[in-house]
């Protein structure tokens, strides 16, 4: 088993792929409808943990038999989240959504010290909060500001911020379950997004390369690989830092969107970076006291 330093590592590469997020889907075009694209990137993530499988000599079904929390709490997370995101969407502006949304890496870092040998601290709360308002420097740099008649999307947003640290947080209540059952996870959520898709939109197939590396680049890095990582992480590795940590998200993104040319560099970029970083720094420095590993649920 990896020592807490090296999950929590291997938890923080999913930050980095989150990064991608923007410029990956940027290469998409825009075109392609938002639960169809969540469909085949997700079906990707699924064909990659089965060419893990294959290479592994096995079929991966020895994976399907888990226990029926850990099926609500993966296929709830990874679905759910993603289907209040985008409902959320169409029902208020996307700046505000985004603020509202990001709330989940604060939400991990307190609700998180309620699961056994873990505590919070105040460079806990200090650190998370100053990435999270560097966060929303960031984001909202361009927010006209909510409104109430926008406060059913805005109770939809919030509800994502919920639903995935209550995903990240409950994770580590089932840390016996592999991390290869995620891979059923992720197949189960092209599904039901694909059902979504048929009801609710009309299909549209990327054209060109470049579309479809986005599509493949999205499946493979931040919905592939970044939802591994983190299960890994979450389970085994200090959850609250790596809470923090994800505010580094939507600034990698925004840095790749300029080195790609899509943006600027700005005075809110820099001061998010800096809050960011800080609050990321802060939360790093705090000692955890060893404790004995809590039995998880079987």
């Amino acid at each position: 088993m990896a020592t807490i330093v090296t999950a929590t590592w291997i938890g923080s590469i999913s930050v980095l792929l989150w990064g991608t997020l923007a410029l990956l889907t940027k290469l998409t075009g825009g075109e392609i409808p938002e639960f169809q694209l969540m469909s085949m990137t997700f079906g990707v993530a699924f064909m990659l943990m089965g060419v893990r499988w294959f290479l592994a000599g096995h079929s991966g079904v020895r994976y399907l038999r888990q226990p029926p929390l850990a099926w609500c709490i993966g296929v709830g997370g990874l679905f759910g989240y993603h289907f209040a995101y985008f409902k959320a969407m169409t029902l208020a502006p996307a700046i505000e959504v985004s603020l509202l949304a990001y709330l989940w890496p604060l939400f991990i870092v307190l609700v998180s010290s309620l699961l056994p040998g873990e505590s919070l601290r105040k460079p806990h709360i200090l650190g998370a909060s100053l990435a999270l308002v560097g966060c929303w420097v960031l984001i909202g740099r361009n927010s006209d500001g909510f409104s109430v008649g926008n406060i059913d999307g805005y109770v939809v947003a919030f509800s994502c911020a919920l639903i995935w640290s209550s995903y990240s947080v409950l994770s580590r209540l089932v840390k016996n379950v592999p991390t290869d059952a995620v891979g059923w996870f992720c197949g189960v959520t092209a599904v039901l997004t694909l059902v979504c898709h048929l009801i609710w939109e009309t299909t549209v197939w990327p054209t060109g390369w470049v579309q479809w590396t986005g599509v493949l680049g999205l499946g493979l890095g931040p919905v592939g690989i970044a939802f591994f990582t983190w299960d890994y992480g979450v389970k085994h590795g200090n959850i609250q830092l790596l809470g923090t940590l994800a505010y580094s998200a939507p600034l990698i993104s925004v840095v790749l969107l300029i080195v790609a040319g899509y943006g600027e560099a700005t005075g809110a970029v820099i001061a998010a970076s800096v809050l960011i970083v800080l609050g990321s720094l802060i939360a790093g420095r705090v000692k955890r006291q060893p404790v004995p590993e809590p039995e998880a649920i079987h």
